[in-house]
């Protein structure tokens, strides 16, 4: 017996919304689910820095990303330019699996925050991942965020 196979997902972005400021809550998984990938320092610290270096050649804007043992996940601007979300986010898994041995999942989970969703609220939920996983008691004590500074 077969598994269907998963159809991609559309990351398309419609041309009404203001890249400028739109905020997309991005997930990440791994394609071992159950075992850590990426909450190891080394690891974190890594990814962290190509999230950084990202954001200093103007490709992104992450304002918040943290790492799980599996998966990441992120709030993330895109500045106006001729590629897609999609591309992005799959060159950046491509470089990282390839230098960093990180098993991706093929697509990523997407939504960008409408009006009326807070961004501190889906910053503080995304914070609380380990507490609600029992990895800390306290968002405080994870050690694997990534904020951006805002200069």
């Amino acid at each position: 017996m077969s598994l269907p196979e998963r159809k991609t997902l559309p990351h398309n972005i419609p041309s009404w919304v203001d890249s400028r400021t739109a905020i997309y809550f991005i997930t990440i998984n791994c394609t071992e689910q159950g075992e850590n990938q990426l909450a190891i320092p080394a690891i974190a610290d890594a990814l962290f820095e190509t999230i950084r270096h990202r954001q200093d050649w103007g490709i992104w804007w992450p304002h918040l990303a943290l790492l799980m043992p599996d998966p990441m996940h992120a709030l993330l601007s895109f500045p106006p330019s001729d590629k897609r979300i999609q591309v992005i986010i799959s060159k950046w898994k491509e470089w990282t699996a390839k230098q960093l041995s990180i098993y991706w999942q093929r697509d990523f989970f997407e939504h960008r925050l409408r009006r009326g969703e807070s961004r501190r609220a889906k910053a503080d939920y995304i914070l609380q991942n380990p507490v609600r996983k029992e990895l800390v008691t306290c968002a405080a004590d994870w050690p694997f965020v990534y904020c951006a500074n805002p200069n």
